[in-house]
């Protein structure tokens, strides 16, 4: 087991989430996931990670599969202008690889807003730290985990 798939499976133990993180085919977008999994492509909860311009932080956008992040939305709710994050920046913040980035078991703390259109299903799924996992939850308690703020950023 990866280690980062170990920090997804110690954050969901931690937080006392009893799930399954699924072996799938390749899974880089969402449309590969849904596929993989039989779900609705919202169903996929996609990890979109932005650098904040003025922090220079990495701000994560958890969003519906078939959702896109609108930019001028999206600076609104960061608070400062955003562009695009490298792959060197996604993974000395979250340690996840591009592809792999789950919302939650990052190796430093990460601002995140969440998409209300997760909401409106009782289970969606998220990568679970590879291109090739994903796990199950509960669109709250992923909004929990992740410790996001429910936010109007897509289009």
């Amino acid at each position: 087991m990866s280690k980062s798939l170990k920090r997804v499976r110690a954050a969901l133990d931690a937080a006392g989430i009893d799930t399954e993180i699924m072996e799938t085919p390749l899974a880089r977008t969402a449309a590969d996931a849904a596929s993989a999994i039989g779900c609705d492509i919202d169903q996929i909860a996609k990890s979109i990670i932005f650098r904040g311009e003025h922090s220079g932080a990495a701000i994560l956008f958890i969003t519906a599969g078939g959702n896109t992040v609108d930019a001028s939305k999206a600076t609104a709710v960061a608070g400062e202008d955003l562009g695009k994050a490298d792959a060197a920046l996604i993974r000395a913040q979250t340690g996840f690889a591009i592809g792999g980035v789950a919302p939650i078991g990052h190796i430093n703390p990460i601002r995140a807003f969440f998409d209300p259109r997760l909401t409106q299903f009782g289970m969606v799924w998220a990568a679970a730290g590879t291109p090739h996992h994903v796990f199950r939850s509960q669109p709250d308690d992923l909004r929990r985990l992740s410790c996001a703020q429910a936010s109007d950023f897509t289009t």
